[in-house]
């Protein structure tokens, strides 16, 4: 029998798992499938480990820091902390879902045509990773 994934699911360290939480699931509607037990801590009650899903599009979130020793704030820029990680959401219909996710309150432009023959939008999450949203389309033009 051939290797056949059925799907990738990275796992990424926040710093703040409640303000994750807003973000992925009460601004972009992410779902949670599983989390780890909650704890209370000096930081407040939360799961370190959470797994979320937004139709196909799957993320694992985990604390980097275990109970009661995170800092009381980031110590390096997120942005830059991640600038090398950006994750692509693809999107049947990208006005749809521009419009959908600004209007439950998310900042970002408008969808434009990528260099690479695809229309997106991005935004960054609270620990300055990334997301595009992209119009998938096949086949892509020039490609």
């Amino acid at each position: 029998m051939p290797f056949a994934p059925v799907g990738l699911t990275p796992l990424i360290g926040v710093f703040d798992m409640p303000r994750s939480l807003r973000f992925y699931i009460d601004l972009l509607g992410f779902e949670i499938v599983s989390a780890s037990p909650e704890v209370t801590t000096r930081e407040g009650t939360f799961s370190h480990w959470v797994w979320i899903k937004l139709g196909a599009a799957e993320i694992m979130l985990n604390t980097q820091f275990d109970s009661n020793e995170r800092p009381d704030t980031s110590e390096t820029t997120r942005a830059a902390a991640h600038a090398d990680t950006v994750f692509y959401i693809g999107c049947a219909d990208i006005d749809a879902a521009y419009e959908h996710l600004t209007g439950r309150g998310l900042q970002a432009e408008p969808p434009k045509p990528a260099p690479y023959g695809l229309r997106v939008f991005g935004t960054t999450d609270p620990d300055g990773y990334a997301l595009v949203f992209q119009e998938v389309r096949y086949p892509i033009e020039g490609y």
